[in-house]
């Protein structure tokens, strides 16, 4: 069965997309009506901008959701899912590529987070930090002990999480996390705490964003990052895009629940190949691929 991946944040660089532009009227079409909808050519700055431009949230969300979203168009009738995931921004382009939202609307609540979790961030200096080598329940533990605000953020791969939080909660955690025999706890270069309790302000802007929005039932389940389920019920949908801005990203469970389910061919649709060596550690038996127009 053939599951779909689609990433997030971190996975951006300088190029991506212009061979869709270049190759493709219909991705051409698409970028452009972007432009509009963003209301500056972000085409430019993904194509052939500076790693700084692109690394600004109200940049770097929109680009990969495109580069995801507008591959997976170009794809037409190859793109054929029989599931569909993605982690946290890139949920947003796998509800797109499953006709569960329009690329307009879809593409506007992209915009929305991002600017969203840009105010958040600006409210309380936080950031977040990845975890390696320990188990989870062992992070889970730890993070509780902690007295600041510090949760696991990202749960990406066996012996793999972040953890999110203030400045101060992190440090603390790092601390008891290298002591308890993490290989590495390793503070990330964000601009603040995702996919934590920070996110509440931006998590109630978003919600109003995502109520107002039309969303279908997807042409397959999607699988969610809030509790790493199946669905395509767009009310379920909807309630648990909202909870993701401050819950987990629970993309180990996510994965291995889609292996479970019969996803044995996983296909990432966009920029870079992190998800693809996530999927791996979770099971060397899958295959794994990135999209590509022939």
């Amino acid at each position: 069965m053939k599951a779909y991946i689609f990433p997030g944040q971190g996975a951006q660089f300088v190029g991506m997309g212009k061979d869709l532009y270049e190759n493709s009227p219909l991705a051409k079409e698409l970028f452009e009506k972007a432009n509009e909808i963003i209301g500056f050519r972000i085409s430019d700055i993904m194509f052939s901008g500076t790693d700084e431009e692109l690394k600004q949230t109200n940049v770097t969300q929109p680009a990969i959701f495109l580069h995801s979203v507008i591959l997976a168009k170009v794809l037409g009738d190859d793109f054929q899912p029989n599931m569909v995931a993605g982690h946290s921004l890139g949920e947003f382009s796998a509800l797109v590529a499953a006709n569960a939202l329009s690329f307009e609307d879809g593409l506007k609540l992209v915009i929305a987070r991002a600017n969203a979790m840009q105010k958040a961030c600006e409210l309380q200096p936080s950031t977040m930090a990845a975890i390696l080598g320990l188990a989870d329940e062992v992070v889970e533990q730890i993070c509780a002990e902690v007295e600041e605000v510090v949760v696991p953020a990202n749960y990406n791969c066996p012996g793999q999480l972040v953890i999110s939080g203030t400045i101060e909660g992190i440090d603390k955690a790092c601390e008891k996390l290298t002591a308890a025999g993490a290989k590495r706890a390793l503070k990330l270069n964000v601009g603040g705490a995702f996919h934590s309790p920070l996110m509440e302000p931006a998590k109630v802007e978003l919600q109003a964003a995502i109520e107002a929005t039309a969303i279908n039932a997807p042409v397959c389940p999607i699988y969610q990052n809030v509790n790493a389920l199946p669905t395509s019920d767009p009310a379920v949908i909807k309630e648990n895009l909202i909870a993701q801005l401050t819950g987990a990203v629970r993309w180990t469970q996510t994965a291995t629940n889609m292996i479970a389910d019969g996803g044995n061919d996983f296909v990432e649709v966009g920029p870079g190949n992190v998800l693809q060596g996530l999927v791996k550690k979770v099971s060397r038996d899958v295959q794994t691929s990135s999209a590509a127009i022939a």
